[in-house]
């Protein structure tokens, strides 16, 4: 550990993690989640929270158990060897690069707010560039942004949701007076059961990040805090999403909601404060930036845990002058250029497709972390139940990926980069198995050299 790394305390880690979590997956990617299910949104978000819950208990408590740097992808080879480690640590970096890819396109469509003219890819490549310097400060200052930023995001959450009170109750003027209460199971449910399912995925994307957290939790001052941390926030993240969400269907028709804005900005944009929308996207932005700043952190750090566990080239863990290592900043960079190229490619459809495909990976990464935890905790009759639940939630939320046309290609995407990582790991499985019995080999010769020697 360096020694500008200090010890967390579990609230600490608490506002880390809220920070690190509410990103452009929550400010626009719950668009796609409330034109897919109306008011039925709400359900979603709150089986996606528990299904995050379950799956953030059962990696918080190995967390505690052994904490280490490598996180998922270290309990995935302790569970079940060196192939399920490869696998996992590359599905995750697969996925943080795809969540980082859906951050950096959506903060440019919320700043195409001011200049609607300007392509989205050059905003994208400003960003970038801003983000690996924020990584190369350092971790000090890295925390302390992070720290700022979820402080604004909550600011902005807490803003919005004062202002929705004052509108519905008058006390504000808002151009359209009327409100959407669901007054039945079809307001509530205008597409029906099939949209709630097209939607589960898109409420968890709003969840990704407990990752992240795990990676600080080995910076804890006591390793053991690390469930309380996590559910502290993740009860503060729900409500918070419950709230606000139900606020935006409330307050503006679902015809309204579009790609272009975020619900939050939508909502406000009713009220006739003109300055609401700019300071609200302003704050959009930078709630976006941090969440892809702290993925591009993760992903980087990731890399540097693959190479010394020997499952990426060990140059990408060499460290020069830069605090963080310039072979792995090189190759996750690398993977932003490509989300750059796709919004300039694909500027109308980017977004969903790269959000679908994220979303996508993350939870495949959550399936082996709780089947890592079935073979490395001492599970209850009651955890076994929790684990079946969550199982069963994470392939609602995948399958629902193939329910719309517009959803169809991130699944495609997904289901790729799953086929080419399938390849590598049977390659590297076979190099694994040699090795393991090259180290028999050895010892057994060690053997018969002292016994002949006796």
């Amino acid at each position: 550990m360096n020694k500008e790394e200090k010890k967390l305390k579990w609230w600490q880690l608490s506002i880390l993690g809220t920070g690190f979590i509410i990103g452009t997956g929550f400010f626009l990617g719950s668009n796609i989640a409330i034109k897919a299910a109306g008011p039925a949104v709400l359900v979603t978000f709150l089986l996606a929270a528990i299904g995050t819950f379950i799956v953030y208990d059962v990696l918080s408590r190995m967390t505690a158990d052994d904490p280490q740097s490598g996180s998922f992808s270290y309990y995935s080879k302790k569970a079940f060897g060196n192939w399920a480690g490869f696998a996992s640590g590359w599905v995750y970096w697969s996925s943080e690069m795809l969540i980082m890819g859906s951050q950096l396109t959506g903060i440019s469509i919320f700043t195409k707010f001011w200049f609607p003219e300007v392509p989205i890819w050059i905003f994208a490549s400003i960003y970038t560039v801003l983000g690996i310097i924020v990584v190369l400060v350092g971790v000090k200052w890295f925390e302390m942004l992070g720290n700022l930023f979820a402080i604004v995001k909550l600011s902005a959450i807490v803003m919005f949701i004062i202002l929705a009170i004052l509108g519905l109750f008058g006390i504000l003027d808002r151009s359209e007076s009327q409100t959407y209460f669901p007054h039945s199971l079809t307001t509530f449910l205008p597409t029906g059961l099939k949209g709630v399912w097209a939607a589960l995925l898109f409420s968890f994307y709003a969840f990704g990040g407990i990752e992240i957290m795990s990676i600080y939790a080995t910076r804890l001052a006591n390793a053991k805090d690390a469930p309380k941390s996590g559910k502290v926030m993740l009860v503060l993240l729900t409500t918070i999403y419950l709230v606000s969400i139900g606020m935006s269907v409330i307050l503006v028709h679902l015809s309204k909601f579009t790609m272009d804005d975020s619900p939050f900005v939508v909502a406000l944009d009713g009220f006739h404060l003109a300055f609401i929308p700019h300071l609200f996207t302003a704050i959009l932005v930078v709630a976006g930036f941090s969440t892809m700043s702290a993925s591009l952190y993760a992903v980087t750090t990731l890399l540097i845990s693959l190479s010394k566990e020997g499952y990426a080239p060990k140059k990408l863990s060499k460290k020069g002058k830069l605090k963080v290592p310039f072979p792995a900043l090189v190759l996750t960079t690398g993977g932003l250029i490509a989300s750059i190229v796709l919004g300039l490619l694909l500027p109308n459809a980017v977004y969903e497709y790269i959000t679908t495909a994220a979303g996508l990976m993350l939870l495949y990464n959550w399936i082996f972390i709780l089947y890592s935890g079935k073979k490395l905790l001492s599970l209850t009759g009651f955890d076994q139940i929790k684990r079946l639940i969550a199982t069963v939630l994470i392939l609602l939320a995948v399958t629902g990926s193939l329910v719309y046309h517009s959803s169809r290609p991130g699944f495609y995407i997904s289901i790729g980069f799953l086929f080419a990582i399938g390849i590598v790991t049977v390659i590297m499985n076979r190099r694994f198995k040699g090795a393991k019995e090259g180290e028999q080999r050895t010892k057994q010769t060690g053997l018969f050299d002292r016994l002949e020697n006796i």
